[in-house]
């Protein structure tokens, strides 16, 4: 039996889709897999040091693991409304701005320096703040005490900042569509090429039945989901899964690719990623 140590994120995206396959609900297809989940940062470093077989990771991550992985064609979240968002303290500030007297660069928190936000922020606002990492879960907390000044955020964050006092500043997966005329590629699921290709189908082939199987099954994947987001109600977990779930995410197609080749492009123009790096969908 071959052995796959699968990483994945705890948003509910992935938990949604991949809860048959972490509890054995559909056929394992003669693998065995030792699963983790973590933040997505948390997984991007893991990842990049070469502790996973197959993992979820940032579009931007993926960009640096281009010779060592293959981006599997299920599992991947983009799309057209679902990009992160720079929200702020005052709804009339901008990160270029200068803050209070005398004045400082604004504090703006990303969610991790391999993260496609973090990308995002840097293409569209190179330069405007003073830029740090965190993880993603901490950023409305810290803008919320007063600590920062400009936040990044995902997943969830687009729906509760409301809740909160924050206030949308700009969102970046509109700035990137209107930029590229494309869906915004935030992650997906990567393979390494050192397990070989039968063994990277195979992969492929259980990730794809444990996603129809949520799909055909959605209430019996809510325990799972709300165990590793516990900080949301039922509305935000299924809104989160209606966004970051779609057609894409079945299989990537030539519009995921497309939008996969602008993203290095872009990143590679900026100086983020190598010039060249291309992300193979296998």
């Amino acid at each position: 039996m071959t052995s796959v140590h699968l990483g994945l994120s705890t948003c509910p995206n992935d938990t949604f889709a991949f809860h048959a396959l972490m509890n054995g609900l559909v056929d394992l297809r003669g693998l065995r897999f030792d699963v983790e989940l973590l933040d997505v940062q948390e997984l991007n470093r893991r990842l990049l040091a070469g502790e996973f077989d197959v993992a979820k990771a940032s579009f931007h991550a993926a960009l640096h693991l281009a010779d060592a992985c293959v981006v599997l064609r299920c599992g991947s979240a983009l799309g057209f409304g679902v990009g992160p968002v720079l929200l702020g303290v005052r709804a009339a500030a901008r990160p270029a701005d200068p803050i209070g007297e005398p004045p400082r660069p604004a504090r703006v928190l990303c969610p991790g320096r391999d993260t496609t936000a973090t990308l995002l922020y840097r293409l569209f606002h190179s330069g405007e703040g003073a830029m740090e990492q965190i993880v993603f879960s901490e950023i409305m907390p810290a803008l919320v005490r007063g600590d920062a000044d400009f936040g990044v955020c995902i997943h969830e964050g687009r729906f509760t900042y409301m809740d909160h006092g924050l206030h949308l500043i700009e969102d970046l997966g509109t700035t990137w569509e209107q930029a590229v005329d494309a869906p915004l590629p935030l992650g997906g699921i990567l393979g390494r090429r050192a397990l070989g290709r039968s063994v990277v189908d195979t992969v492929q082939e259980v990730l794809a039945d444990s996603l129809r199987w949520a799909e055909d099954h959605r209430e019996a994947t809510l325990p799972t989901m709300r165990r590793h987001a516990q900080e949301l109600g039922d509305e935000a977990i299924w809104a989160h899964v209606d966004l970051y779930v779609n057609a894409w995410t079945h299989d990537l197609g030539s519009e995921g690719a497309r939008a996969l080749e602008a993203l290095a492009h872009r990143a590679a123009v900026v100086g983020l990623v190598r010039r060249g790096a291309k992300l193979e969908i296998g």
